[in-house]
């Protein structure tokens, strides 16, 4: 924007305040929402409204403004619905008339007049009385249709909001999955809860944190990179279905499926295991999609997702095998794994400082990306599970799945270890993990331990993450378009606190 042109919508708003007009005015007086004016107006001919001479006042922000001469015409946009305002110069005042003149658009106003239909068929309303309600003192971006400068949507989303209906659109989709998860949980008697978003000890994942301090205790903190061990101390406790749906913080690299600040449901059954959760989180997101789009049939990047069920379940060993002919079981080290790889002709970097993260990233280069169909790949290696039990069946392998639609992780499940004696060797393992190079090796917990020891029943436990399935259920190719304030690179040049630059 000019300096100019900021100029001249301050003077317009001194000469507004110069009147006796207050350009902010903090009463406003009756309307009808424009998407009910539509919605009874919008099926009438223009003979019907002519002879009906019906009245209605509206509210709005100004987006666009045409002049005729003697004829204005407005229009106006209020709760993503939008309608055209007429003013006559004949029909108005000269002050009126005026007035309506010196709008810009991205004003706020509110309009009484009465309801007609031009020759060309749009609905209007023909103003009599027009009273400003905000003065924008910035312009809308000057191709503000259709607005496609990512950097300048992300970082402005409200213009976003404003120019691309589509952004809109999967604001609502998101607000709307949100409770309808909540809704399905509540039916199946979970009570939702709330814990610590600030703690002495992070855990509950595999992730480095954000650190922060406590000026009254004198107390390092940390953003929690989970709720899940605070969660398992109220089914400790006897609170035997609990849920959160909360922001965690992982001190992470920005990606299209990651943000270091992200929103989780986390939920954990008493008397029920990781077969359980599956069975919970299939239910839960087909009840989703249908109530949010509607169909158990999605599209994500050209790709047709199909939610109905059964949904297939595959073990994480079979899956690494038949993508890349190595059986990571059978190389049970991280020399002879990377052996097996470079014998399977897979490229090895050599990066990976253990055993656990090297499988890992096999899975997450050779499988993950083709699980495009709604899929539980189940049964993981002990030492990526610090948290899960073991299976009875194989001590190498924990009750874990996770579930991956469109090609990434959506939820995670396990039958949650609630031996403390095991806990407690896991979280040592952990530690040797985090000695050999392991930066995201889950730390001891002693607090969590002797939650632990006073006893907690057969539990399961599941994890989802939500910006990833808004992601898949509006079909948005990146995190940054359904996290409505993404974490982005600070700007070139731009202090903290400093207004960028105008363009």
């Amino acid at each position: 924007m000019s300096e100019d042109e900021r100029r001249v919508r301050r003077e317009r708003l001194d000469a507004l305040r110069a009147a006796g007009t207050d350009p902010f005015p903090a009463h406003v007086g009756s309307r009808m929402p424009i998407a009910q004016l539509r919605a009874e107006n919008d099926p009438l001919d223009e003979a019907t409204l002519e002879a009906a001479n019906k009245t209605a006042a509206v509210c709005g922000r100004i987006l666009a403004k045409r002049s005729f001469g003697k004829l204005l015409f407005l229009t106006i946009l209020e709760d993503g619905v939008r309608l055209q305002m007429s003013v006559k110069k004949t029909e108005v005042d000269a002050a009126t008339f005026d007035f309506a003149e010196a709008l810009d658009i991205g004003d706020f106003l509110r309009v009484e007049g009465v309801v007609w239909r031009t020759r060309k068929g749009e609905l209007t309303i023909d103003a009599r009385k027009l009273e400003i309600l905000a003065k924008a003192l910035r312009p809308l971006p000057e191709k503000w249709h259709g607005l496609t400068d990512t950097e300048v949507r992300f970082r402005h989303r409200y213009l976003d909001l404003i120019s691309n209906p589509e952004s809109r659109e999967i604001a609502i989709v998101r607000s709307r999955a949100i409770s309808a998860v909540r809704a399905y949980l509540d039916a199946q008697g979970f009570l939702e809860v709330e814990t610590p978003i600030l703690q002495p000890l992070y855990g509950g994942a595999s992730a480095r944190p954000f650190t922060t301090h406590h000026n009254t205790y004198d107390q390092k903190l940390y953003l929690r990179i989970s709720d899940e061990l605070y969660l398992k101390r109220l089914i400790v406790g006897g609170l035997d279905r609990v849920y959160e749906v909360g922001h965690n913080f992982r001190n992470e690299g920005v990606s299209r499926k990651h943000n270091p600040e992200f929103t989780m449901m986390e939920c954990y059954q008493a008397y029920a295991d990781y077969r359980d959760m599956m069975n919970l989180a299939e239910g839960m997101l087909q009840s989703v999609a249908q109530k949010v789009r509607g169909t158990l049939t999605l599209t994500y990047q050209s790709v047709e997702l199909d939610f109905s069920g059964p949904w297939p379940r595959k073990t994480m060993r079979d899956a690494v095998l038949d993508a890349t002919g190595i059986d990571f079981l059978a190389a049970p080290d991280l020399a002879s794994l990377q052996q097996a790889m470079r014998k399977a002709g897979v490229p090895c970097s050599g990066e990976a400082p253990t055993w656990a993260q090297q499988v890992d990233e096999l899975f997450g280069e050779h499988v993950e990306p083709k699980l495009l169909q709604p899929t539980f790949i189940t049964d993981y290696p002990l030492e990526l599970s610090p948290l899960a039990k073991r299976s009875p069946t194989d001590p190498r392998i924990v009750e874990r799945f996770e579930l991956f639609i469109a090609g990434m992780e959506i939820g995670n499940a396990f039958s949650e270890l609630n031996d403390p004696l095991d806990q407690r060797e896991r979280f040592e393992m952990q530690c040797h993990a985090h000695a050999a190079g392991d930066e995201e090796a889950h730390p001891m917990d002693e607090e969590y331990l002797r939650a632990l020891e006073h006893g907690m029943p057969p539990t399961g436990g599941l994890g989802v993450g939500l910006d990833r399935l808004v992601m898949v259920l509006t079909g948005a190719p990146t995190l940054r378009e359904v996290v409505l304030y993404p974490h982005l690179r600070p700007e070139t040049g731009v202090e903290q606190g400093e207004e960028p630059p105008q363009s």
